[in-house]
């Protein structure tokens, strides 16, 4: 059975069609390795025993025409599952369980697949490291010591540590590429607009965007291929001729331009990840691609910028949790006094921080001064990829400023916390594409991940180009499988 988990999505699928597997057997390797491994903590809510009926009904009745069949999958908690706990890693919706589905999710559910259970990640998706989470923070299967990395840590540490073959997160700032990186995975953060958004726990919605995380590129293309959609219920949803990404996946990227942006190179940033920069920059000039010097000026603007506008929109979106309609509701000897009540001991410290920050900047007085010359402010970094575009096809940069540091190292201190996200906020506040691949290792072991950011709705090139380094790189990742009882 344990081999059965070390497959790849696309070997799964072409097991199952061929019949030399069938969805029960995928499905009890699967749970039979998630039960094993509590001490990941990766889980909020399991539904193993639905699973396994759902894997023995497929069995009876297969639909081998469908592009996941039989295959079962863990989801992030903060896409709403009918019928299905949904937390979004916080106290304030323990109890909360939807009437109805994502349409991401169900995109996901219609070509065949299974719903493992949910997966645990940073309260309302604020935080790079998963200890934030009101049911504790998740373990990285590299190292019982480090964080998983955030916000979506719960899901690359189940990808990384075979307790689901693929996965769904949410990148806010970074939060699919940064874990991606930590634990040695493959994830993608699609332009904005490019998956719907309905069903997911909101955050901030300029800014929160689905995808998937992998263990290979083309298991990537393949689960992107089935959660972009256009979605009518979802007014950010963009209308578009989406590719056939796997099936289009190819690893001929020769003549395309690589923009190689100098301010990527911060101060204080370790040699070894200017090295694996180097190493990228070779493996994409051996592809048969150019690398050309970029400048992208604002660079140095885009985390203020985006610690203005996040939480802005973060303290507009978590006003409706006031232990009225839904959710945890803590007593009070009167109106008032419930809602603030509900709302302290229903929120964490770092959700809390955010909404705080977020309340101030759009206040009376602060909201020209932070909030009007942010968004300025993001105009200008999205000016500067799009310069950058008339002259590249692609632009390559490092995931992470660091490879995953330990639990607890940075809890007391959320300025270091939230200089994780220097590579990856730009993209979002650009609604642009990116994705981040395995690429190598620190002194001690650790995954370092590149990250590749491609023309908006331009998924496919992105994915070929770090399909084509992926064969250069030929990353293996080390689990050492410590968490297994």
């Amino acid at each position: 059975m344990s081999e059965i988990t070390k497959q790849s999505l696309t070997e799964l699928v072409e097991n199952i069609k061929n019949k030399k597997l069938s969805s029960t057997d995928v499905t009890k390797a699967f749970i039979d390795r998630s039960e094993k491994s509590e001490e990941l903590n990766a889980y909020i809510t399991n539904d193993f025993t639905s699973a396994l009926e759902k894997a023995k009904k497929f069995d009876q009745k297969p639909n081998l025409d469908s592009k996941l069949p039989g295959i079962p999958i863990a989801v992030k908690d903060l896409f709403c599952t009918k019928d299905i706990k949904t937390t979004a890693g916080s106290k304030i919706l323990n109890n909360f369980v939807p009437t109805y589905e994502s349409t991401v999710t169900e995109n996901i559910w219609n070509e065949g697949a299974i719903l493992l259970g949910k997966l645990n990640c940073d309260e309302f998706a604020m935080g790079s490291s998963n200890e934030t989470s009101f049911f504790g923070n998740v373990q990285s299967p590299i190292d019982r010591n480090l964080v998983p990395g955030g916000s979506s840590g719960g899901s690359a540490s189940a990808v990384a540590g075979q307790l689901t073959p693929v996965t769904i997160g949410t990148d806010t700032g970074g939060s699919i590429r940064q874990p991606a990186s930590f634990t040695g995975i493959v994830g993608l953060k699609p332009t904005y607009g490019s998956c719907s958004r309905y069903g997911i726990v909101a955050f901030a919605s300029s800014l929160d965007q689905a995808g998937p995380m992998a263990q290979n590129v083309k298991d990537c293309a393949l689960l992107h291929e089935v959660i972009s959609s256009y979605d009518p219920k979802d007014s950010t949803s963009i209308d578009f001729n989406r590719n056939h990404y796997s099936k289009e996946l190819t690893n001929n990227i020769k003549g395309k331009k690589i923009g190689i942006p100098k301010e990527y190179r911060v101060d204080g940033m370790p040699k070894e990840i200017e090295d694996l920069w180097q190493k990228g920059i070779q493996y994409v000039k051996d592809c048969g691609a150019e690398t050309i010097d970029i400048s992208l000026p604002n660079t140095s603007y885009a985390l203020p910028t985006y610690y203005i506008v996040a939480p802005a929109e973060a303290s507009s979106n978590l006003a409706r949790y006031d232990g009225v309609k839904y959710g945890f509701r803590a007593k009070g000897e009167n109106l008032i006094d419930m809602y603030e009540k509900t709302r302290s001991e229903g929120f964490g410290a770092e959700v809390q921080r955010r909404i705080m920050i977020g309340t101030y900047v759009l206040s009376s007085g602060y909201y020209d001064a932070y909030y009007l010359k942010a968004q300025k402010v993001r105009k200008l970094i999205k000016n500067d990829f799009d310069e950058a575009y008339k002259k590249v096809d692609a632009i390559l940069t490092p995931s992470t400023p660091s490879s995953a540091f330990k639990i607890g190292e940075k809890t007391n201190d959320p300025v270091s916390m939230y200089l994780n996200d220097i590579f990856t906020v730009p993209v979002n506040l650009a609604g642009l594409p990116g994705i981040s691949i395995p690429a190598g290792h620190d002194s001690k072991g650790y995954p370092l991940g590149l990250q590749i950011i491609g023309k908006a709705f331009d998924e496919q090139n992105i994915l070929n180009i770090a399909y084509a380094m992926e064969e250069k790189i030929n990353f293996k990742n080390k689990i050492t499988d410590w968490w297994i009882k």
